[in-house]
């Protein structure tokens, strides 16, 4: 994946740099005793460079813009009942290391471009553990594979910051994973878009996630309703690919995911686990049935994921040799071809 000036979180290889959002589960687990993890809140168009110098891990950021004082006190109650491990887990008991949110100065930087027909920006999880061999920004990682290929195609497309935090459940049992809740992401995407829209000045939006959870979807879209952008397409990217997904349950981390994630650059899987220990990744996986079962309960989800070797794969990694990861790709780029041709006209 080659960086972008709007998507400069975004990992380019596995397990290096400042990024934390480019670790594996397991890489960070090594590394988060000793190593200081902080989560920026800062303005749209901070350089990069200026929150790299923050700690030797950093979380995709937060926006001043998109923020009240009400809605900043509120997640800077829940990100830390989440991250590093969810609160009354034992990775939590036992964690000895530091994180902390840290607050930039709010400064208003010009924007990249202003007046583009469409804005495109992804809402995905960017902060969710996708097993031993996948960096948490997995879902991010493939929105944006397609938002940039569809800017390359399309005239008048701008692609532009992701929201990097929404809501799941699944990874919290296993930790480095972050659930924002269903209203909470509502308002958080709500802010965004008034505030991206007023920084840049589109005359629609296009938003896109391939996160599976049908509530984080309905949030995504009841903060772009309760926006003041009059013009908007939202697309579960994933939607033409049900078929090799949840239908042979393979949702999160399994095949589909290492192989989609392995198109887009064999840099981003780690190579130590893929493929060469494919079969201890499938023996530390859960089906999608029995994660189903358990998101009722999470309680119950986290002593299952205590007492089991589970390994935050939920799906079927031998489901990849079935795939074409460039058919699979293309069904993604068509679908938004066809949303955005819808905005255009």
């Amino acid at each position: 994946m080659t960086p972008h000036p709007l998507t400069p979180f975004l990992p380019t290889h596995i397990n290096t740099g400042p990024w934390l959002a480019g670790y594996s589960l397991n890489e960070l687990k090594s590394r988060i005793g000793t190593e200081r993890m902080v989560l920026p809140i800062c303005s749209l168009g901070t350089p990069p460079e200026q929150l790299a110098e923050l700690a030797p891990l950093v979380l995709p950021p937060l926006y001043h813009e998109a923020l009240d004082a009400e809605l900043k006190s509120a997640l800077q109650r829940q990100v830390p009942r989440c991250f590093p491990f969810y609160e009354g887990t034992r990775n939590r008991a036992d964690f000895r290391g530091s994180f902390e949110i840290v607050e930039l100065p709010a400064r208003r930087h010009a924007p990249p471009v202003r007046r583009s027909k469409i804005l495109a920006f992804s809402v995905d999880t960017a902060v969710e553990q996708h097993g031993p061999h996948l960096p948490l920004a997995t879902d991010t990682i493939q929105s944006y594979a397609v938002l940039h290929e569809l800017a390359a195609q399309t005239d008048g497309l701008v692609v532009g910051p992701p929201v990097d935090y929404g809501h799941l459940t699944w990874g919290l049992p296993f930790g480095l994973s972050i659930d924002l809740t269903p209203p909470l992401v509502t308002r958080y995407v709500c802010g965004f878009v008034n505030a991206v829209v007023d920084w840049m000045s589109p005359e629609s939006l296009y938003v896109a996630d391939v996160h599976g959870s049908l509530v984080h979807r309905n949030a995504i879209q009841d903060g772009l309703r309760r926006s003041r952008c009059a013009r908007w397409a939202f697309r579960w990217l994933y939607e033409p690919l049900v078929e090799f997904s949840s239908a042979r349950g393979d949702m999160h981390a399994g095949g589909v995911e290492t192989a989609l994630v392995e198109h887009i650059s064999r840099d981003l899987v780690d190579s130590h686990w893929w493929p060469g220990r494919r079969d201890e990744l499938a023996v530390g996986q859960m089906t999608m049935a029995h994660a189903v079962e358990l998101s009722a309960d999470l309680r119950r989800f986290i002593d299952q994921v205590e007492s089991h070797p589970f390994n935050g794969i939920v799906g079927h990694v031998g489901n990849y040799f079935d795939l074409d990861a460039g058919d699979l790709m293309n069904r993604m780029l068509e679908v938004a071809r066809q949303d955005v041709h819808g905005l255009l006209c």
